[in-house]
């Protein structure tokens, strides 16, 4: 599943590529998409995105035109209205992400398309194979989901520390980080190597590894934020990408000192940070490149690493002890996967060539058995008369 990192990427991604991009038209829905209809149209309008934890907004704006807004209409509740900036609000699921491409090599699973009024048309995308993204017309961020671990971080380590006598820190460790009330943002990936830096078991009660934090950030640890650039090394080596109003007054990363190792929640904050550094070679929706992201990884799915399933039925990454509240007779899922990729990839052949064997070893040996006892007596007759 896209994570924090990925969704702040794909925003970039977008801010990119429509940059200087008019579209026009009304937004397209899939007709299999369960998603709602997207009820805008405009001859000229332009898109902005922003991410937000596990969220990305795009923000329909129509041009400044007395013609064009005159002619910009929405549908709502069955009455035709003129239409001002929409925001459609995203979450992606387990695989979806936006593609930008010309109309005839649209994506086959776009599911929602805006489109440039240039010739020939080009096309922005939100793609999901799998179904399991969504979108918001006229969405916010999810009330129920907390501050963004990378951009507005004050917010989110006072947001967990304030709130140490929720039920959600009675669960281990790593069934917390994946709450999103409170780390908006962490997902499977992050959560394995953020733990695995700081050498904590995973299951672990969470209140036990948070309660010794400090709440509140002293008046000398808020004078030492500062400002983080986040360079986008899909554009080019010289081009960085701007970052919004919002972004600067919350990005902040907590300078530490060399000889103080960071504690859980900063980490939460800088490792994500790491991913965005890779810009292109973490996420990149054209190219598909991951090479960067694996050699980044540290325990997530890699070699020597344990891997369990926690309570909820994800899989969960360490080295070391799993810790005291790990699932009772918990297994590795590793091994089952090995088999059933190798199920899925051997399976019509498989059982062909089992069939085959079966039938070329059990049947003749059957038929030779047989002969014999036929014979035999046959010989022993002959040889009486």
């Amino acid at each position: 599943m896209p994570e924090g990192p990925e969704l702040h990427l794909a925003s970039l991604f977008v801010n990119r590529m429509c940059e200087g991009v008019v579209f026009t038209g009304p937004v397209e829905k899939s007709e299999v998409s369960k998603n709602p209809e997207v009820s805008f149209s405009c001859p000229a309008y332009t898109i902005v995105a922003t991410s937000r934890g596990k969220e990305v907004r795009l923000t329909l704006t129509p041009q400044k035109s007395d013609s064009t807004l005159g002619r910009c209409r929405r549908v709502k509740a069955g009455q035709t209205i003129q239409v001002g900036t929409m925001d459609i609000v995203f979450r992606f699921g387990m695989s979806g992400f936006f593609r930008f491409t010309t109309e005839a090599e649209l994506p086959k699973h776009s599911h929602l398309r805006f489109y440039t009024n240039e010739k020939p048309r080009r096309v922005l995308s939100f793609v999901d194979t799998r179904r399991f993204g969504s979108w918001q017309p006229d969405g916010t961020w999810q009330p129920n989901r907390g501050p963004c671990i990378m951009f507005e971080y004050l917010s989110f380590r006072e947001n967990v520390l304030s709130h140490m006598s929720d039920r959600a820190f009675d669960r281990p460790i790593c069934e917390a980080l994946l709450n999103q009330k409170y780390f908006n943002g962490v997902g499977n990936y992050l959560r394995a190597e953020i733990l695995f830096r700081l050498n904590i078991p995973p299951f672990v009660k969470a209140r036990t590894v948070l309660e010794g934090l400090q709440t509140h950030l002293s008046d000398e640890d808020r004078k030492s934020v500062v400002k983080v650039e986040v360079t986008d090394t899909e554009v080019t080596d010289k081009v960085k990408e701007e970052v919004t109003d919002r972004e600067i007054s919350d990005r902040a990363a907590v300078k530490e000192d060399e000889s103080e190792t960071p504690d859980l929640l900063s980490l939460c904050h800088t490792v994500p940070l790491e991913v965005i550094k890779l810009g292109g070679k973490g996420y990149d929706p054209e190219k598909m490149d991951y090479t960067g992201f694996k050699s980044w990884l540290q325990c997530y799915f890699v070699d020597g690493m344990k891997s369990i399933r926690d309570h909820n039925g994800r899989t969960m990454w360490f080295k070391g002890d799993p810790g005291p509240m790990a699932p009772k007779d918990a297994k590795s899922p590793k091994a089952k996967m090995t088999v059933k990729k190798e199920d899925d990839h051997d399976y019509t052949g498989g059982k062909k060539v089992k069939k085959a064997r079966s039938e070329s070893t059990m049947k003749p040996k059957y038929r030779k058995e047989t002969v014999q006892k036929k014979e035999v007596p046959r010989r022993r007759t002959g040889r009486r008369k």
